[in-house]
């Protein structure tokens, strides 16, 4: 394990090169062990759980996932399926539903199975491990105990008085630090990070996207960033990556290295609308944040409902 640089270019200098040497400079390969299963989430131990619940005073709690999707759309092709197998007419209410949780429309927790790189899964394991049976290694029921940390939500397009940001903006590591700065906080080792960039907003005034195509969100630039901060699981209202990346070695920088090589779960669409809401209610960018994946034995990822209490 080597120190993250400090020396990165800014993201009009940044190249595919540059990109592919993250893999080694900010890899946590072998930091917690050879057969760590956890990552980044190592950094999250009692008395860090002790310090978010101590956060917990006004007793103000908010959901942060999306309603299930079940209805097709060009950023959901594969809807989560529903179906009543109890009614009135059977005396009894019942149902039965299908998640396929990856995706652009879901609320999910990213499992460090779930993407590969040359070959390998974080901490070296093979990529064979992932098998038609299930994942071997890395899988989301390693999580059954859950997370409890310190939430910090970075509320980027409150801070640039915009409702949302375009499509294929790249957030840097600039306005990473500025948006903190502007909300009085800083983000420490072992804090769970969420990052608005008002994507739902944006849907319900412009209509969906198709599956693929242009998003706001963090650049790669914002890797080194992540690393020297030590956050132990990254969060945003989109897919954490700005879409397209301008990269192509690596099509999903931010998903691959966090994963593969740092360590860190993701936690993909998010609803961060309410929370940043309550956030701008209490005065305050730090919660104590609960993130409890179902327990899928040797599963790639879960569906999550993150609780922020204040």
């Amino acid at each position: 394990m080597t120190s993250p640089p400090t020396d990165v270019p800014d993201t009009t200098e940044l190249s595919d090169d540059d990109v592919l040497a993250f893999m080694s400079t900010l890899s946590n390969w072998g930091r917690w062990g050879g057969d760590d299963q956890l990552g980044a989430l190592n950094l999250i131990g009692d008395p860090e759980r002790r310090a978010a619940a101590a956060l917990v005073r006004s007793g103000r709690s908010v959901g942060c996932a999306r309603p299930l999707p079940t209805e097709a759309a060009e950023d959901n092709p594969a809807p989560v399926e529903h179906r009543m197998i109890g009614t009135f007419e059977d005396g009894w209410g019942g149902d039965r539903f299908a998640i396929a949780s990856h995706g652009h429309a879901t609320s999910h927790l990213d499992a460090l199975c779930h993407i590969f790189w040359d070959g390998r899964l974080y901490n070296g394991y093979p990529a064979e491990t992932v098998t038609a049976g299930g994942a071997m290694q890395l899988g989301i029921h390693h999580l059954a105990d859950g997370v409890q940390g310190r939430g910090v939500l970075l509320d980027v397009p409150a801070v640039a008085g915009r409702p949302w940001l375009e499509r294929g903006h790249a957030l840097t590591p600039t306005d990473l630090d500025a948006t903190a700065a502007a909300h009085g906080v800083s983000v420490e080792p072992g804090d769970i990070l969420l990052v608005r960039t008002g994507r739902w907003v944006d849907r319900e005034t412009n209509g969906p996207w198709a599956h693929g195509q242009a998003a706001a969100g963090l650049h790669a630039s914002c890797l080194p960033w992540l690393r020297r901060h030590d956050v132990a699981m990254l969060g945003c209202d989109g897919v954490s990556d700005v879409v397209p990346s301008g990269f192509t070695a690596m099509r999903l920088p931010i998903h691959v290295v966090t994963i593969v090589a740092m360590g860190v779960h993701l936690l993909d669409n998010l609803d961060l609308d309410r929370l940043a809401s309550a956030c701008a209610a209490e005065g305050r960018w730090e919660f104590q944040l609960t993130v409890a994946p179902l327990v899928l034995e040797r599963g790639t990822a879960s569906p999550v409902n993150p609780i922020a209490t204040f």
